[in-house]
């Protein structure tokens, strides 16, 4: 796994243009959320640190909020809106980044957002609604197969169908590349895993989006570069 992770941060950092920042979606921590495991995670991101761009942290199921904060004191020291939670938005000219917290017990396969953290994100969508915004999360909504996701999915999707502004909902956990397209036409997209896979020929990489006016282009970089996915663009547009 610190394979793959150096693997992805050498890529990243051999793209042409420098990205504005990097996110990583939760289960920053192989298991239950060890101290050593902060410590290993923070020195293989060091190199993408080294070059400038800005690293924004989730929390998944296989975390451990005070451990993580105990580690990064940069984390545990910044100014969060709930100071229970690793959320925070990240405001850019194109678009608002709303960054979740759904670790509700690790180890504990499904995850929960909570009404105070939904609330935050209802409030602050309301005061920057004129700009896009992109829903951040580790734990998909519902359940994909047999990989249980938030319990407050129907919670989350009140909030964020009625706010047209919510063009975007990127998710983890299941470790499987996949898009969709909500009803409410926001866009659903399943990151691929960068540690292991669950199922044999999914691809496992990182994404590269790039955001336009009135669209997202993703581009799935995996680190088997024979994979058939590798190097497939999308273009998402935004819904009205």
């Amino acid at each position: 796994m610190a394979d793959h992770l150096t693997v992805a941060s050498r890529e990243v950092l051999a793209l042409p243009k420098r990205p504005a920042g990097v996110f990583v979606l939760g289960d920053c921590a192989f298991n239950s959320g060890e101290k050593a495991d902060y410590a290993t995670v923070t020195e293989l991101l060091q190199p993408i640190r080294g070059g400038q761009m800005p690293i924004h942290l989730a929390l998944g199921n296989h975390d451990h909020r005070e451990r993580f904060w105990e580690v990064l004191q940069e984390e545990k020291a910044a100014a969060r809106p709930l100071v229970d939670k690793q959320a925070t938005l990240l405001q850019t000219k194109r678009g608002n980044w709303f960054i979740l917290d759904s670790l509700e017990t690790t180890l504990q396969t499904p995850g929960s957002l909570g009404p105070d953290q939904l609330a935050w994100l209802a409030r602050m969508l309301d005061a920057n609604a004129e700009v896009p915004a992109i829903v951040m999360v580790h734990h998909n909504p519902g359940k994909v197969g047999n990989v249980s996701g938030l319990k407050d999915t129907e919670a989350l999707f009140e909030v964020i169908r009625p706010r047209k502004q919510v063009k975007v909902l990127f998710f983890g956990h299941t470790h499987h590349w996949n898009l969709k397209e909500d009803p409410s036409g926001i866009h659903l997209v399943n990151l691929p895993p960068v540690a292991y896979l669950f199922q044999e020929g999914d691809p496992m990489g990182w994404v590269h989006a790039t955001l336009k006016d009135h669209s997202m282009r993703l581009e799935l970089r995996s680190l088997d570069q024979t994979h058939k996915e590798h190097g497939r663009a999308l273009d998402l547009n935004w819904r009205a």
